[in-house]
């Protein structure tokens, strides 16, 4: 039995291509291979992966504000209790491997596995790498990158390969052209490559729709790289 433990979260760029992973490696070694998720308390991961099945674990860990914010003065503590969670965590469940999508969560628990001697892996969506991702990728085993833009920003190509992103097969089972032929109006977003840039491009895409006062279903497909083939 192969125990896996997949930290990742805070935005859907990050969930999704670790539960593709997860799903792949289920699919590959059935009961062979057993899935730990470890999030982020509060952020989208708490819901959205128990949803498809897996189990998962909250860190209270959080992120510094770029703003001034009383709340960034309880950082390091967080960060501190959230590494001695992610070590019992890696020691009860007994991993084998800890797996990295980028966001608040993946920082300690890579870290901590890093020290105890256990194999860590990355990946990174973006071809502008996640501030977590650059501060873990030199110490990590492996490096999987989407685009090769990505290599540099990591700073370590003799680790990192390029190997596009995961994607979930049931995403490839959708009709795209029905989809398509039921919008209005088709917007073509280029961004998504920032943590947390989504929300804003949803914001603005929204102020777009209100200010052309459209009633129509709306359709954005964000553009922010390509497919690798095979």
């Amino acid at each position: 039995m192969k125990r896996v433990i997949v930290s990742g979260g805070g935005t859907g760029g990050h969930i999704y291509p670790a539960v593709a992973v997860a799903e792949a490696l289920r699919r590959r070694f059935g009961e062979e291979v057993e899935i730990l998720f470890v999030g982020a308390e509060g952020k989208m991961e708490m819901e959205k992966v128990p949803a498809l099945g897996y189990r998962i674990v909250g860190l209270p860990v959080a992120g510094l504000q770029r703003r001034f914010d009383l709340k960034n003065l309880a950082v390091p503590y967080k960060v501190l209790k959230s590494i001695r969670k992610a070590r019992r965590t890696i020691r009860d469940f007994g991993a084998d491997v800890v797996v990295g999508f980028g966001g608040y969560a993946s920082g300690p628990v890579l870290w901590a596995a890093q020290r105890m001697g256990i194999p860590t892996v990355i990946q990174e969506q973006n071809s502008y790498a996640g501030v977590t991702n650059k501060l873990l990728a030199k110490d990590v085993d492996v490096i999987f990158a989407a685009v090769p833009a990505a290599v540099e920003k990591l700073g370590a190509p003799e680790k990192t390969s390029v190997v596009g992103n995961p994607v979930r097969p049931e995403i490839f089972m959708q009709n795209r052209d029905l989809a398509l032929s039921r919008a209005k109006l088709l917007a073509l977003v280029w961004g998504y490559e920032f943590e947390g840039e989504s929300r804003t491009v949803d914001i603005h895409v929204q102020r777009l729709r209100q200010k052309l006062h459209l009633s129509e279903k709306l359709v954005t497909l964000p553009r922010v790289g390509y497919r690798l083939e095979s």
